[in-house]
């Protein structure tokens, strides 16, 4: 059995945490930082979330400074009664959410891609017919759909929207694509070897939150010269190649213009569930001549 003023000591501190992590989410909110660690999806509910943390705070808190004690309680099970274990167990959400507030909102870059390794590959191609962007199985037919309308184009614009879809449907089809003209923008990303430096255009694929994000890249051509520093945002325009690289045949830009630009409000890219309706949704848009 606890001892009631632990219980109400114990209530207090959670009271705390939870209205802690409200205002941090209500500070995200306000700072427009939520897509920094979570998909749009998702962020549309956590904006909610201060809403029912505040009240179950304002509950808890209510309860250990007015409820009786006899109405207290104690989950049948022992809380932690020594300083020690009561700071480890608090601890584990206090600690997040201090960092939390004391480290800037910013976008994931060249460290985190360098830890979970950057992909240079989209999609894992079977050996399909002959004819130009048939699919070889129901997986493939959106990539040769949306690969028919790309290769259409004069110069290829990757936007945001489809930024994966883009690459996934060029890379299945990289032979058809030899040659043409490409417009992307992203962060330079930076890898050092044993033979110089390589580079990378990349944008990490976030599906639910940061934990999960996924750092893809594309090749810029081993002979490119670049003094930008990494994590630099810029726009690369030029010509898609096929080449071999660490073993495996990718798709790479040999670069006209390597152009820094400002760092897009959301960094961010997402995957689309139709990425051929968003492409002629982007396309008949007004005004849509560049690459985001």
């Amino acid at each position: 059995m606890n001892d009631p003023r632990s219980i109400r000591v114990h209530y207090l501190l959670r009271a705390v945490l939870l209205l802690g992590f409200a205002l941090y989410i209500a500070h995200l909110s306000q700072q427009d930082a939520l897509h920094y660690y979570v998909a749009p999806k998702l962020a549309r509910w956590i904006r909610l979330c201060p809403v029912p943390l505040s009240l179950m705070a304002v509950s808890l808190g209510i309860q250990a400074l007015f409820g009786k004690s006899s109405a207290l309680c104690d989950c049948e099970h022992q809380l932690p009664r020594s300083m020690f274990k009561s700071t480890a167990l608090y601890g584990l959400f206090l600690l997040p959410l201090l960092l939390g507030f004391v480290l800037p909102d910013r976008a994931l870059g060249t460290a985190a891609a360098a830890r979970k390794g950057v992909s240079l590959t989209y999609v894992s191609p079977e050996e399909g017919r002959e004819e130009r962007f048939a699919a070889a199985n129901p997986y493939q037919e959106e990539f040769a759909e949306l690969a028919g309308k790309l290769y259409k184009q004069p110069v290829i614009q990757v936007h945001p929207e489809i930024f994966s879809e883009t690459f996934g449907a060029i890379d299945l089809y990289k032979e058809q694509f030899e040659g043409k003209e490409v417009a992307v923008s992203g962060f330079l990303y930076r890898e050092q070897g044993a033979g110089g430096d390589s580079f990378a255009v990349s944008r990490f694929l976030v599906q639910c939150c940061t934990a999960d994000a996924t750092p893809f890249g594309i090749l810029l051509d081993p002979q490119t010269q670049i003094s930008l520093p990494a994590d630099t945002w810029i726009e690369v325009r030029g010509k898609l190649h096929t080449a071999e690289y660490q073993g495996k045949t990718v798709v790479q830009i040999i670069p006209e213009t390597v152009t820094p630009i400002p760092q897009p409000s959301t960094p961010y890219v997402y995957s689309n569930a139709d990425s051929v309706a968003a492409w002629e949704q982007i396309s008949s848009s007004p005004g849509v001549t560049e690459a985001k």
